[in-house]
């Protein structure tokens, strides 16, 4: 998701944003969430890339990956292992339409979870800077 690490803390504040989102359990009942969504998303299915490769890799392995991911990029102690965005989805030819609609589940499953604004804000920032590595394709013409 991120080419840095995230979580940076503001002047006098203690708690980093993987702190503040409740630590590793929290996150990945989140990533939980979200991933189920995203794999049975028809906006991003309808994609064949995107399709076989929702079918080709487990929904556990990619969840797996996704809170390792979040947790580094939220300042905590894990260390991401996985490939890069870039390299992940090269071959997928993700559409900005298809961006959009990923990051509509995002934003579904942060609001089912309640998760505070400041918190959402920064975690829609870190998914967000992984766009340019995301999206390939330009989305149909309209």
């Amino acid at each position: 998701m991120v080419p840095g690490k995230g979580g940076v803390m503001q002047p006098g504040e203690t708690k980093s944003l993987y702190e503040r989102l409740g630590g590793v359990y929290a996150i990945a009942v989140v990533v939980d969430d979200f991933i189920d969504r995203v794999m049975v998303d028809p906006r991003l299915n309808a994609n064949p890339r995107v399709d076989e490769a929702h079918h080709r890799v487990s929904a556990q392995g990619f969840k797996y990956y996704v809170t390792e991911q979040v947790c580094w990029a939220a300042g905590g102690p894990q260390t991401y292992s996985g490939r890069s965005m870039a390299d992940t989805h090269r071959d997928l030819l993700i559409s900005s339409d298809e961006w959009d609609a990923f990051m509509d589940d995002l934003h579904q499953t942060l609001g089912k979870f309640d998760v505070p604004e400041r918190e959402r804000g920064e975690v829609v920032a870190i998914v967000e800077s992984t766009r340019g590595d995301i999206v390939t394709a330009a989305s149909p013409a309209v």
